[in-house]
């Protein structure tokens, strides 16, 4: 049932009940009188449209969304202003009964006026306090629909980035390679187009398997060694049971990337790259291993803020991500994700498989 359909079956249920409360008795004493029956109609009809009035005061001026105290406020000015003109209404309705058996009562109008004043303030306040509460629930969906919002929209925008110097310094690296060894250097544009058409999806998918990433954290090494040749070493390895686990897209390559640029780049003789990745307690953790020293170099630049706050955007605390010494001359990058819920996969038509 419709809510519409909901609130007049109840106004028009609830009013009669309550005047055919009242009404029944007096029909049974002093037996059935037409005048006094219509008047009990008139009353059910009149109260119906007076209540429907405030409903739609209520909802045109918006009184739900006010503070408590102004709230409250209005609310008993309501419940006075339609207790008197209910009052008024009846005192020339009910004459015959008044002079027949309240001519002794000089307070019987004030009588009236309570007894309407308690009827509409059960009305009145239980439907401004369902809307209040209903303003309330959509007011907070609204609030954490917009939140999540922006943090999609600033998760796109992380996920989206790739290092620019990295395209110029490939580029360089293939162009030398075109006389020197044109197979080379046909792999390499090969493992650069992966790179980049991985960069370019990323904003439009939230995961993608451990597998993909992988490869594309083996195109970047690849492309990384033409440049650095034998100072750079570099090894990959996983368990099988985790290659289809979801992760962040382009988040590896990025703390790759942080692994050469602070730490194998910096060393005299070159260094290595390890990527590993296991699952414990239910978690992925992947680490990743490289030479440098922590203390030396500006390692937590704006990629491993990035890491962090994508990880916490779509996991929240479920993930974890740290950055630490491990040895006087090895960096240790470790991220631990748990298992993703169906809703948190993958957005978009393409799977970006690497060629």
């Amino acid at each position: 049932m419709s809510k519409k359909r909901t609130y007049w079956t109840l106004q028009i249920l609830g009013w009669t009940l309550l005047i055919m409360f009242e009404y029944i008795p007096y029909a049974l004493e002093f037996g059935f009188e037409a005048g006094v029956f219509y008047t009990a109609l008139a009353n059910i009809l009149f109260v119906i449209c007076l209540t429907h009035v405030y409903r739609l005061v209520i909802q045109k001026w918006n009184w739900s969304s006010l503070p408590l105290p102004r709230l409250a406020l209005r609310v008993i000015g309501s419940v006075l202003l339609l207790g008197l003109i209910m009052a008024l209404v009846n005192q020339p309705m009910d004459r015959k009964v008044l002079e027949e058996n309240l001519l002794n009562q000089p307070l019987v109008f004030w009588g009236y006026y309570a007894t309407w004043c308690k009827n509409l303030l059960a009305w009145i306040l239980s439907y401004t306090v369902y809307h209040y509460i209903e303003q309330t629930r959509l007011a907070s969906y609204e609030k954490i629909m917009l939140k999540m919002s922006m943090r999609e929209a600033e998760a796109k925008v992380l996920r989206s980035q790739l290092n620019p110097h990295f395209t110029f310094n490939a580029l360089n690296s293939i162009r030398a390679l075109v006389y020197e060894d044109p197979k080379k250097a046909q792999l390499s544009i090969t493992q650069l187009s992966n790179i980049l058409r991985n960069s370019l999806l990323a904003d439009r998918r939230k995961t993608v398997d451990l597998q993909e990433e992988l490869r594309t954290v083996e195109d970047y090494l690849e492309l990384e060694k033409v440049r650095y040749e034998d100072r750079l070493r570099y090894s990959i390895a996983t368990n099988p049971q985790a290659i289809y686990w979801q992760v962040p897209p382009m988040m590896l390559q990025t703390l790759v990337e942080n692994g050469i640029k602070h730490g194998v780049s910096k060393e005299m003789g070159g260094g290595f790259i390890d990527v590993k990745s296991e699952i414990a307690n239910e978690l992925l953790i992947i680490t990743i291993l490289n030479s440098g020293n922590l203390g030396n170099t500006d390692s937590g630049g704006v990629g491993l803020k990035n890491t962090a706050e994508r990880l916490s955007i779509l996991y929240g605390k479920g993930a974890t991500f740290r950055i630490f010494q491990e040895k006087p001359d090895v960096v240790c990058s470790e991220v631990r994700i748990p298992m993703l819920s169906e809703g948190v996969m993958m957005v978009g038509e393409e799977t970006g498989k690497s060629n």
